[in-house]
Formats: C-alpha cells, structure tokens, sequence
C-alpha cells in the first residue's frame, strides 16, 4: 500500500515546477501574436509594441488604414505587387465627406463640343494610346457597381515624411511661375489670357529615373484659380514615378488637388475624401504599361478635364471615351467657377542630394532638342471655352526655370496641332 506521503508528494512537486516556469511577458505576447502589413492583407508581419512614441505612431498607422482601406467586395493581386480592392462605389473615400452622404454618383455629362475631333499623330506608326494598367495582366477586373482602388499598406505609411502629409504635396510648394527656390522645378506650356473651363492633351509615358527616394517626376494637366498664394485651387491629372507615395519606380496613374495652395485640402489619388471615382476599370495610384522606349515605339495617354456646365463638377476622361469621375464643385472656391491658368508639362522635386544638383530625370531623361523618339512630349493641346467648346490652346507660353537641367521646345503643326518637347537629365555639366 502507497504510504500517504507518496502521496502528496507528486502534486506538490507539480505546482512546484508551475510556480519556478517564468511566465510570458506582456510585451513577448504582443511580440508573438502577427500583426497584419496592411488592412485586409494577407501577409502577415510581426510587429513589436513598445511604448511611448512608437506605440502612438503604431495606433495612427491602423486608423489611417482602416480609415483609408474600405471593405472590398473583391482583392486583386497585381504582377506588380499592387493589391487592387474592389469597393462598392458608395463606400469609396470620397463618399466621407457630409455633402455625399446618402447621395448617387452622377452619370457623366456631355462631352464638350469637338470633342470627336482628333488630329493623326506624326509617325503614327511608331504611336500607341495606351491606358492598360499592370494589374490588367491578370485577367481579371472589378465588378459593376465597384470601382478599383489600389490598397493603402503599412510600408507607405511608413515611408511618407509624416502621416500628418501622407499623399500631400509639401506646404507652399505649389505650381508657381515667379519662384525657382522652392525645390521644385518646371518645364511647362502655359495660357492664363482667358477664363477656362477644361483642357486635354497627349502625353506620351516613360520611367525616368529618381536620384533621390524622396523626390519625384511627373508629367500633367494642371487647371488652376486663384492667385499663388493661400488660395490656390489647382486640379491636376497625369502620370508619374514617385518612390516615396508607390515604394517603386514605376510610372503611375494619378490625380491631385489642392483649395488651399496644398497647405490642408486635398491629396493624391483616393488618399482623402473628394475624387469621385466612376469606372470599375482604371486604379487611380495603378502602374501604367507599357512605356515608351528611347529610339523606339512611343506609348501616350491622353487625358481630358472638364467642367460640367450644368452642374460645375470637373470631370476626368482617360484615353478615348474612358470617363474616370469627378471632383465635386463644392470641394472648391475659385474653381467653383471656372479656371484662370492652364499648365502642360513636368514637374520634378530637387532636394539637392550631396548639396548638388539632383539626377532625378524629368521626362525620357533627354533635352528636348533630341525629339520624336527620344523626347518626352505633349501634343494635341486643347482648352475648354465659356461655351464648352473644345479649342486649340492658344497664345501658348513656354517656360523652363532650370533650362540646363530641364528645358522645353515647342511649335505646331497639321499632324499634333499645338505641341512641345520637354524634359532632361537633371545634374549634368550645366546643371551642377
């Protein structure tokens, strides 16, 4: 018979070793559980909490995310490692905004008069539109009653100079033609002699190189009003190679705009509530493909804005026929009623790396003397009149504030009407 201290002897010695076993630390529970990279994504990241500013950073990161990710209906996995969410059209960002709530999106108005007239391009042959996207490839697409909206993640968050900024462009450096100091640098085609109720142009695509992850290149349509000052309301649509929004070089499909001379209104893309998306077939912040090569096939997109004249809402067309959406006329105060400034042309950030001049491209990367091939260019320009006519931009001002670094040529034709070439290398021997 077992004697009674054999009995509780093997208890005691269980919850003896219970209470030597350390247990786990808070912050190791928190260290174990995976903390998902983005709102929905299905890569997982462990991330540690700790306190203080981190812990605080951490909490802001996931409301802007939940804040920004709507819930899909369908996900998209681009080649490109872009993830594409399907959203119901009246849970989009814009639809946060009071003026929205409980309101339909609008069908697009009419087109503006000559609309349907196009010119040929010289060496047609050797140019395509184009306006397919990189997560075209996969063969699938959005659903009706969706639109498709390229997920916000963690690492762009974390890549942004503050999430207060994120998706903005900096304080004060707005588009402005008296001022060659602020870092930003143009090469552009202008008119400012008349009130304008839209524009459209040709623009052909390329991947120019950035010298710095926090810089960019672009290549748009600015409508503007206002002076360049704190009331500056642009609207602005194009393509560009911007690491630091994307986490890429790869050029990409955006918009922008701005009430307030990009102080506190607006962002690019779907990152704040006012674009109105329409199509279920373009991702705004998407990668367009393909490019165009130097010495090579030409690819451009052409891009339209307009103002509705029935309702004053800006609409945006891509390509032939492919209306995108609308900013609503109430985002804005001096383009509630029509714009005083129409811009073409590029824009690049120098942020003067090693105290030099940046190698950030604009453009092909090449002067504009090189043209058709090896130049970045814009043809066809146009602009909408008081009586929503479409009408040659007139009276054109060309204009390059750095011209040894990016310089513009322009002149017109019966094959591309009003044209210019642009663009260039950024530091080279005239550009120390």
């Amino acid at each position: 018979m077992a004697s009674l201290s054999g009995f509780y002897f093997v208890p005691l010695l269980l919850l003896l070793m219970l209470l030597l076993a350390s247990p786990p630390s808070t912050a190791a529970l928190a260290s174990s559980k995976p903390v998902s990279g983005d709102a929905g994504n299905s890569t997982a990241s462990a991330t540690r909490l700790r306190p203080g500013k981190e812990l605080l950073k951490y909490k802001r990161i996931r409301a802007l995310l939940k804040k920004l990710n709507k819930p899909a209906l369908k996900t998209i996995k681009s080649p490109d490692g872009d993830i594409i969410d399907c959203i119901p059209s009246h849970l989009q960002p814009a639809f946060d905004h009071p003026k929205l709530k409980g309101q339909k999106i609008l069908d697009p108005p009419e087109r503006p008069k000559n609309y349907n007239f196009t010119i040929v391009g010289s060496g047609s042959g050797k140019v395509g539109e184009v306006v397919v996207q990189a997560w075209h490839a996969t063969g699938e697409a959005c659903p009706e009653g969706t639109v498709p909206i390229r997920r916000t993640t963690e690492k762009d968050l974390l890549r942004a100079s503050s999430l207060r900024r994120h998706a903005r462009k900096p304080v004060h450096r707005g588009v402005r033609r008296d001022s060659t100091s602020n870092g930003h640098e143009h090469a552009v085609g202008y008119v400012n002699s008349e009130q304008y109720y839209g524009a459209k142009a040709s623009v052909n695509v390329w991947s120019p190189r950035i010298g710095d992850p926090s810089e960019f290149s672009l290549s748009q349509i600015w409508v503007i009003s206002g002076s360049f000052g704190n009331d500056l309301n642009t609207i602005e649509a194009g393509w560009q190679v911007s690491p630091e929004l994307y986490g890429d070089s790869n050029p990409r499909f955006f918009t922008y705009w701005t009430t307030d001379a990009y102080q506190e209104t607006g962002c690019y893309n779907h990152n704040c509530r006012g674009f109105v998306q329409t199509t279920n077939k373009i991702a705004i912040g998407a990668a367009i493909t393909p490019e165009s090569v130097y010495n090579g096939r030409q690819f451009d997109i052409t891009l339209m804005l307009w103002k509705d004249p029935k309702h004053g809402h800006w609409w945006l067309e891509l390509g032939s026929g492919l209306v995108v959406g609308y900013w609503p006329s109430y985002l804005f105060t001096h383009l509630a009623r029509h714009a005083n400034m129409v811009q073409f042309g590029g824009e690049v950030v120098n942020n003067q790396p090693s105290g030099s001049h940046t190698a950030t491209q604009m453009g092909s990367g090449h002067f504009p003397s090189e043209g058709f091939d090896r130049a970045a260019y814009f043809r066809n320009l146009q602009v909408v009149d008081w009586d929503n006519n479409l009408i040659p931009a007139a009276s054109l001002k060309l204009l390059a504030d750095h011209p040894g670094c990016y310089d513009i040529q322009g002149g017109s034709n019966s094959y591309w009407g009003s044209y210019f070439y642009y663009g260039g290398p950024g530091r080279n021997v005239k550009c120390p």
